[in-house]
C-alpha cells in the first residue's frame, strides 16, 4: 500500500503530509521542546550507544534525563521497550514522549536522529539544544536517491540546532558538519594508541580548550571509543568535568544488543546488531585482532534486511564476513515481502569460499553453537536486541536473541 501511495501521490503533497503532522503533533502537545533542553544523535553507525552513554553521564550528574533510541523509551527511572521498530518514532508519538519526559520533571531529553526520519519531517518543530555527529558511510542510498542526499538529511539536525555541535573529526565527512554555525563546536578524535584528544571551539572559530586524556573503557572496540568521546564532549558541554564523564563511562560494561556477550564458556558468542558494511567490518575487527577473547576460529552468523531496502550491501556483506570468518553461515534476518532464500543467496554471492545457508535463525545459531569449540568465538550479527522478525503481508514472529542463543545452548549441552 505504501509503495502504491508513493508511485501515484507527488512527492511534493507526501512532504506536505509530513509537515502538517509534524505541525498539529507539536501544537497537540504544547510544543514541549520549548520547555526541556534536547540532545539529537546521528550519523550511520553508533547513534543508539551514544544515546545511551550520554544519558549515564547526564544521569550520574544528577540530572533527570529521557532517552529514546531504536531499542528502548526511558523517562527518568522508568524504562521500556521500543517495539516500534522505527529509530525515530512518527511525529505525534514523538511530540507526546517530549511532553510525558517535561511533566516527569526531566531537565534533558536524548534523542536518536535517523535520516529517514528527518525525510519526513519527524524532527520539525523540535528545538534541538545540541547536535551529536557520529560517522557517515553508504546506507539508505536508495530510499533517499543517492549518498550526498543521505548526507544532506542528517545535515539537516545541524541547521537546526544552534547552540552545540559535537562532530567526529576523524570522520572523512566532518568538514561538511563543520560548515553548520553554532555557539559552540566540540571535535572529538583518537589522537594515539593511548589518548584520546577533545577540542572546543567557540562560534567565531577560536581554540577554547584541548585535552589529551586516557579513556579505560570496557566496551569493546575502537568504534565504542568514538561513542564515547561523543557522549563525554555532551557531558562537557552541559558542565559535567571529564573526570565524572570518564567515571561515569568507564562503569559501562555492556549494552544490549551491541557486542553483548550471551556464552562465556567454553566457547564465548556475542550478539551485535550491526547491519551495515562499515558497522560489520568493525566488529569483525575487534573480535578477530583481540587474542584475549579469541583464540580458535571466528565462526560468522549474518543476514541482510529485506523490503527492498539497500540491495547493493547484500554481496558486501557477504565480502566482509568472507575476510574475516573462518567459518559463515548466512541466515534469515527481516526478509518483509521477499524471498528469504533469495536474500541469503544475494549475500552469499560475496562469499568466494564455503558457506552454510539456513533459512531458519534459530537453526543457524544452533548450527554455529554446534560447530564451535573451546576457544572459537561465535557472532550473531543483524538484530541485536530487537524484538522481532518482520515477515510479509507485516506478519512478526516474536524474537529474543539472547534467549534464543541461551536456550539452543542449553539445549545442545542435553544432548
Amino acid at each position: 500500500m505504501k509503495q502504491l501511495i508513493r508511485k501515484f501521490i507527488p512527492s511534493f503533497l507526501i512532504d506536505c503530509y509530513h509537515f502538517i503532522l509534524a505541525l498539529f503533533g507539536a501544537i497537540f502537545y504544547r510544543f514541549p521542546s520549548k520547555e526541556i533542553k534536547v540532545i539529537g544523535v546521528t550519523g550511520t553507525n553508533g547513534k543508539t550507544t551514544t544515546v545511551n552513554l550520554i544519558s549515564r553521564i547526564l544521569e550520574e550528574a544528577g540530572l533527570k534525563t529521557a532517552a529514546l533510541s531504536s531499542i528502548y523509551f526511558k523517562i527518568g527511572d522508568r524504562q521500556w521497550q521500543n517495539n516500534l521498530r522505527m529509530t525515530m518514532p512518527g511525529r505525534f508519538k514523538i511530540q507526546k514522549f517530549l511532553r510525558q519526559a517535561v511533566d516527569a520533571g526531566c531537565k534533558y531529553v536524548v534523542l536518536e536522529v535517523s535520516s529517514e526520519g528527518i525525510k519526513q519531517y519527524r524532527h520539525k518543530f523540535i528545538n534541538f539544544k545540541t547536535a551529536v555527529f557520529t560517522n557517515l558511510t553508504p546506507e539508505h542510498i536508495e530510499s533517499h536517491g543517492g549518498f550526498e542526499n543521505y548526507k544532506k538529511a542528517k545535515g539537516e539536525l545541524f541547521a537546526v540546532a544552534k547552540e552545540v555541535h559535537v562532530i567526529n573529526s576523524d570522520d572523512k565527512n566532518a568538514s561538511y558538519f563543520l560548515q553548520f554555525s553554532a555557539g559552540e563546536k566540540y571535535l572529538y578524535q583518537l589522537g594515539g594508541k593511548d589518548y584520546c584528544k577533545i577540542a572546543i571551539r567557540d562560534s567565531k572559530g577560536g581554540l577554547k580548550a584541548i585535552d589529551d586524556f586516557s579513556l579505560n573503557l570496557k566496551l569493546p572496540g575502537e568504534f565504542n571509543l568514538y561513542n564515547a568521546l561523543a557522549a563525554i564532549c555532551v557531558g562537557l558541554s552541559e558542565g559535567v568535568n571529564l573526570e565524572a564523564c570518564k567515571t561515569s563511562l568507564e562503569k559501562t560494561e555492556n549494552l544490549p544488543g551491541r557486542m553483548e556477550e550471551v556464552i562465556s564458556r567454553p566457547f564465548r558468542v556475542f550478539i551485535d546488531y550491526a547491519f551495515t558494511p562499515n558497522a560489520l567490518e568493525k566488529v569483525y575487527q575487534t573480535l578477530k585482532n583481540n587474542k584475549q577473547s579469541r583464540v580458535g576460529r571466528l565462526i560468522c552468523v549474518l543476514g541482510a534486511c529485506g523490503g527492498g531496502r539497500d540491495k547493493w550491501k547484500r554481496p558486501v556483506l557477504g565480502q566482509i564476513a568472507a575476510k574475516y570468518g573462518d567459518e559463515i553461515i548466512v541466515t534469515n534476518e527481516d526478509p518483509y515481502d521477499e524471498d528469504p532464500m533469495s536474500i541469503i543467496n544475494q549475500v552469499a554471492v560475496g562469499i568466494k569460499g564455503k558457506v552454510k545457508k539456513i533459512s531458519d535463525r534459530r537453526g543457524a545459531i544452533r548450527e554455529a553453537l554446534k560447530t564451535a569449540k573451546p576457544g572459537d568465538v561465535v557472532i550473531v550479527t543483524g538484530k541485536g536486541c530487537e524484538p522481532s522478525i518482520n515477515l510479509a503481508g507485516g506478519k512478526k514472529i516474536p524474537w529474543n536473541e539472547r534467549e534464543v542463543v541461551k536456550e539452543e545452548f542449553e539445549s545442545l549441552n542435553r544432548e
